[in-house]
């Protein structure tokens, strides 16, 4: 239950930040060339704070916690947009946000299992 809890927190934190980001390149003259960096940072903070939330009561296994945490998320993101863009396709850009989230929902479920109340 707390694995998905994680997984939904993280994709609210997404949404949000994403929505944020859209006003910004609206209303500003930032360049569309930033667009891929902005996702990466954004789901790595919404995974570290969804595994960190979601392992504070645990207490125990936030590394392994965390990173099925992550591995949730972007495998689902990353079918959701293979099935919205009809098509299924790996390549770096993958692989390195494929990782890069695994790796964040370990590091914030180490956080989350050692913040204490």
């Amino acid at each position: 239950m707390n694995i998905f809890k994680g997984i939904i927190i993280s994709i609210l934190i997404t949404l949000i930040l994403l929505f944020l980001f859209s006003i910004i390149l609206t209303y500003t003259n930032i360049g569309e060339n930033v667009i891929p960096a902005v996702i990466i940072i954004a789901t790595v903070i919404s995974i570290l704070i969804g595994s960190s939330i979601s392992t504070i009561k645990i207490k125990r296994n936030g590394i392994i916690n965390g990173g099925i945490i992550g591995l949730v998320y972007i495998l689902g993101i990353y079918l959701i947009s293979s099935i919205a863009q009809m098509g299924f396709g790996i390549n770096v850009y993958s692989i390195i946000m494929i990782i890069l989230s695994i790796l964040a929902g370990m590091i914030g479920g180490i956080v989350g299992v050692n913040i204490k109340k």
